[in-house]
């Protein structure tokens, strides 16, 4: 599935994520997913300070540079794909990452609502009568 045919949580293309530092499963900078994506790394997040720390402890260290995965590690402020599962549980405890709806996979619908999305949107459309 190339990126071309995969959509965005309001049903429109998707789009780019972060390139600075590049996101996304396949580093493409978008949050594209496929079957070898088994965390679904399909929400663009902007990370903030409480949200890294939580992902922290629950064993999702964004912060500390991995050079082998080409992951230079995270600051707040940083766009970043992260899995459905992970923002879910921060959501859960009550400190969820901003979403940027436009850049956020439709495939996390299968594991988040769409409402939980919205209450933490950063990116509004143009014309909200299309939400």
């Amino acid at each position: 599935m190339g990126a071309m045919t995969q959509r965005n949580v309001l049903g429109g293309e998707l789009e780019p994520c972060g390139s600075d530092p590049m996101t996304g499963f396949f580093r493409d900078g978008c949050c594209t997913t496929s079957a070898q994506d088994l965390g679904s790394h399909t929400i663009c997040a902007v990370v903030t300070t409480e949200f890294l720390a939580h992902q922290r402890s629950i064993g999702n260290d964004l912060i500390t540079p991995m050079p082998a995965y080409h992951f230079p590690g995270l600051v707040p402020g940083d766009r970043w794909c992260v899995t459905a599962r992970n923002w879910a549980r921060a959501y859960a405890d009550g400190v969820a990452a901003p979403v940027v709806l436009a850049s956020t996979n439709e495939a996390v619908l299968d594991l988040v609502p769409l409402e939980a999305l919205r209450a933490h949107a950063v990116d509004v459309p143009a014309d909200p009568s299309s939400l």
